[in-house]
């Protein structure tokens, strides 16, 4: 259970941040000072001080916040085998990224719709690369007769997620994390990655296989 000191700590920096955002909203960073920021949390200059150093270090930690959601992919045991992807365990890390994120949208929007986008878009797509690198160099996937390039793959999937992300969060749709976890994982189920040598496994059956 967090100490009464750890709260504080996780409600003043939340103060700090929903100001932050709101008075970019208004002001644009440039114009932005520490003391609009302080005045619009409601504290003083020196508590700022006490969990940043400034405006842009401020940015940096709400741009490492966003992307400590996407970095439960790497925690993740989703491939098996040199051709086996996991649907259960890519289902369920998709609906705990997709639950962090609808948590935090507006942190997500100040770095997607801000000056951090192009580095947003590289440190994922370097996640991506990261996490899938081995499993796509053994799977060897080709078109043709020809090597389809694992970093076409990796654009293609960042491209994918964010596109689909900046959607749902802005969507006036009711989709909670979950139906969107399982719509993206049926469309996975029944696109061509089997056509390309990917075996797709399940721990537990699936609707279809229960009706039969």
């Amino acid at each position: 259970m967090p100490r009464a000191h750890d709260l504080r700590v996780i409600r003043t920096r939340k103060m700090i941040f929903n100001a932050f955002i709101k008075l970019v909203k208004e002001y644009g960073i440039e114009r932005l000072t520490v003391q609009q920021i302080a005045d619009e949390a409601m504290i003083n200059r020196a508590t700022f001080y006490a969990h940043f150093k400034d405006k842009q270090d401020l940015y940096e930690q709400i741009f490492q916040t966003v992307m400590e959601s996407f970095k439960t992919f790497s925690r993740a045991d989703i491939f098996v085998g040199k051709n086996e992807i996991h649907l259960d365990t890519l289902e369920s890390t998709l609906n705990e990224v997709f639950q962090s994120l609808s948590e935090q949208k507006d942190l997500f929007f100040l770095i997607f719709d801000g000056s951090q986008h192009v580095k947003m878009m590289e440190e994922l797509q370097n996640l991506i690369r990261d996490t899938t690198d081995e499993f796509l160099t053994n799977l060897r996937i080709t078109q043709n007769g020809k090597d389809v390039p694992n970093e076409f793959i990796y654009s293609y999937i960042t491209s994918t997620l964010t596109g689909t992300l900046n959607w749902w969060l802005r969507s006036d749709e009711e989709f909670r994390p979950a139906h969107l976890a399982h719509f993206m994982i049926q469309l996975i189920e029944n696109s061509h990655l089997t056509v390309l040598g990917v075996k797709l496994i399940r721990e537990t059956p699936t609707e279809t296989q229960i009706a039969k």
